[in-house]
């Protein structure tokens, strides 16, 4: 009989690479499963949820040795068969196991069994309930007794409905049930819906601009087939208007949306928009939900129930049945990518490959698209679209730069800055101050030894947190007792350097009458502490605002007259070839903050040199001047998007584990004359979080050889004695050579 059996091939979450084969039996009946179903499964002397990825009727092992699938958890499959495609083709591209891979597109509690349909909570009276309320029980417990005499009333009522009946309604039903007179059950229905509230977009579309009409009009056509579009538009210029309304008439062909962003801030104000213009149910997926909402968000999706999904980078893998359009918003957006631990996967390349699969739109949109965005342009791959005036015909603003080394600074702050805070302020305006620093100042210095406070577990400097009394390390979370006197020689120190809480500091100094608020990751940990900050700026209440990275991304200050760039050097002599990039996108994104209604925007940038071919690039030819000569020179260094790259990153306990480790990587690997290796090196931060970290880079000139090399490799590498003595992953197209 067993000979007859298909045999199931469920992949597991474990960081092993294979697959796993049972048998179709046991205590199955006639469920049999099928590729996209999770199973129960044993699994050693455990037993583990794992995922079907295929049947087949042979398998390498004999078939008496194969063990029984325990349990069929779905009635349909949570992985529809383009989904489980795209899945199975991104874990052979990044390298990564299957049953990760897939872990990664489940919620915590779907991975550890829950059921896929959505139930609903159902209090029914027992019989031992109905005979104590007919002898006139709970005598004592008015309470009890009205909620007793309700359920005798109904067949049965959900916690939604218990709830109209009495708020408080839970402690009476937990006494009740444990006499054994009420009971309840979970049964499938249908999931409440996202309930957000209205935002502050009209539901009635605004007109659309001439070039707002052609973008959509471009993408609409291309409906029901795959097209990849860049919508590339000045920072409010409408690109949203450009998604709403190429959302509407993916729903009018009774198909679903998703649509991506970059960070967990930018939701809620997306939400809003497309709440405000569409009565459709909305599912929304970040990192920020607890288990249970993230369960019921995935829920929404998987049934169908959500007509749009919304989303961070793991929305990428949700499932979205009859999709019909994916939008990504910001796509430049490193944050996009997972770069850490795990399955390393960039969601806006998943996200093209799934439009490919499904035979649907893509529509990428940025003010500064990445190079290989803008690359695959040049190449006929993405349509461009653009929009190029701002949706509210200001002009774009006026950038100037500003010589630090002829200027008078006040704690980092150029005398021309304060001037034109001053003037901006006393005109009505309002003022953005932006610096990637957070914290008080980078560096606790003693000026009598030289002493600098380090961090012991990383190759690090330790921030100054004044506030809060404490030097912090950003990169390990290590925190220690701001000290009044230096360890070494006991003479007093001082913080050295600005950051975001040391600006704040000055300005309201210098500014007294003006409000301020901050907007970093130290002020704003929580999505409520975002919103009042963000409605504090909105109202006009707050007159300057200061910020990392936080402010530059989605938000519009229409009152924001001036915006000053502190500490822009930062980028233009960093070790990593994408640094200039990621200086040039976050100096437009923020100068886009500026200027957004009638009155034309100030930009003042700070600099040690200003004449550092990269801005003045950006002021004379703005950011497509800027990437014409970026890509240039990417090309004569054959630097992607020109070449492949893929990095062997080790991390060790002993400063040379990791780079023992890559050294025998190297000498394993297969000879090809296409494929060039680089390294080993330690990290540019060799010490992080107390383990030493090295990378060998792999670069190949297309794609095709480069994986046909990994494929070979990479099994050497695992099997390697020293592999045991490390953490390693290899990392597919990085974005940070680190």
């Amino acid at each position: 009989m067993s000979q007859s059996l298909p045999i199931a091939r469920v992949a597991l979450d474990l960081p092993s690479r294979q697959t796993f084969d049972y048998l179709c039996q046991g205590a199955l009946g006639a469920a049999l499963p099928a590729p996209g179903l999770r199973v129960r499964v044993p699994f050693g002397r455990q037993t583990r949820v794992g995922t079907v990825i295929e049947l087949g009727d042979h398998s390498d092992f004999p078939r008496e040795k194969l063990r029984p699938i325990i349990e069929v958890l779905d009635a349909a499959p949570v992985l529809d068969e383009r989904l489980l495609h795209m899945l199975r083709w991104a874990a052979d591209y990044y390298h990564h196991p299957i049953g990760e891979v897939i872990a990664g597109a489940l919620p915590r509690l779907a991975r550890l069994g829950a059921r896929a349909e959505h139930l609903v909570e159902h209090w029914h009276i027992t019989t031992d309930g109905s005979a104590a309320l007919a002898a006139g029980e709970p005598r004592r417990a008015p309470r009890q007794r009205a909620l007793l005499e309700h359920l005798q009333s109904l067949a049965s009522a959900t916690a939604d409905e218990l709830v109209e009946f009495h708020d408080n309604w839970r402690e009476a039903a937990r006494a009740l049930a444990a006499r054994g007179w009420i009971a309840s059950s979970e049964q499938p229905g249908a999931a409440e819906p996202l309930r957000v509230a209205p935002g502050s977009a009209a539901r009635l579309a605004p007109q659309l601009s001439a070039a707002q009409q052609a973008a959509v009009a471009a993408l609409e056509a291309r409906l029901g087939n795959f097209a990849s579009f860049l919508l590339h538009g000045l920072t409010g210029s409408g690109k949203t208007e450009v998604y709403l309304h190429s959302v509407a008439a993916t729903l009018a062909r009774g198909q679903r949306a998703l649509v991506l962003v970059p960070e967990i801030g930018l939701t809620p104000q997306l939400v809003g928009r497309f709440a405000a213009r569409f009565e459709q149910p909305i599912a929304v997926l970040h990192s920020g939900l607890t288990d249970t909402q993230r369960l019921a968000a995935w829920r929404r999706c998987l049934s169908g129930e959500a007509r749009i999904v919304l989303g961070t980078r793991s929305a990428a893998l949700a499932p979205v049945p009859e999709l019909g359009l994916i939008v990504i918003d910001e796509e430049h957006d490193s944050s996009f990518k997972q770069q850490e631990g795990g399955f390393r996967y960039s969601a806006r390349d998943l996200a093209l490959v799934r439009a490919q699969h499904a035979g649907v739109p893509v529509l990428l949109g940025s003010a500064t698209p990445s190079l290989e965005t803008l690359h695959n342009v040049a190449l006929g791959r993405h349509q461009r679209l653009e929009l190029p005036r701002r949706a509210d015909q200001a002009p774009p603003p006026l950038l100037t730069l500003v010589d630090l080394r002829q200027e008078t600074l006040t704690a980092g702050l150029s005398s021309t800055a304060l001037q034109g805070i001053e003037r901006h302020l006393k005109q009505g305006g309002q003022v953005l101050v932006y610096i990637n620093r957070r914290g008080y100042a980078p560096t606790l210095l003693c000026t009598a030894c030289g002493w600098i406070a380090p961090c012991r577990d990383c190759d690090a400097r330790l921030t100054v947190h004044h506030a809060a009394n404490k030097l912090r390390c950003h990169h390990c979370g290590a925190e220690r007792q701001l000290p009044a006197h230096c360890p070494t020689c006991g003479h007093a120190v001082k913080p050295v350097g600005q950051g975001t809480e040391r600006i704040e500091e000055t300005l309201a100094k210098i500014f007294p009458a003006a409000p301020l608020a901050r907007l970093d990751r130290d002020v704003v940990r929580h999505q409520a502490e975002l919103e009042a900050v963000v409605a504090r700026v909105e109202s006009g209440e707050a007159r300057i605002l200061v910020g990392t990275q936080m402010i530059t991304k989605g938000h519009d200050f229409p009152d924001v007259t001036l915006v000053v760039v502190l500490n822009a050097d930062q980028g233009l002599f960093s070790t990593d070839f994408r640094a200039a990039e990621r200086l040039a996108q976050t100096i437009v994104q923020v100068a886009g903050r500026a200027g957004r209604a009638e009155r034309r925007g100030e930009v003042l940038i700070q600099t040690e040199y200003p004449d550092h071919p990269l801005l003045r690039s950006l002021l004379a030819e703005g950011y497509d001047g800027f990437a014409t000569a970026a890509l240039a020179e990417r090309q004569q260094a054959a630097w992607p998007p020109y070449a492949r790259l893929a990095a062997l990153r080790a991390s060790g306990t002993s400063p040379t584990a990791a780079i023992d480790f890559l050294s025998a990587a190297r000498r394993a690997a297969p000879g090809s004359r296409q494929v060039k290796l680089l390294g080993p090196a330690p990290s540019a931060m060799a010490k992080r979080a107390a383990r030493w970290h090295a990378q060998l880079l792999v670069e190949c000139a297309t794609r095709g050889p480069l994986h046909q090399f990994l494929d070979a490799w990479l099994p050497r590498v695992a099997e390697l004695p020293e592999a045991r003595r490390v953490r390693w992953a290899i990392d597919i197209d990085p974005l940070e050579i680190i």
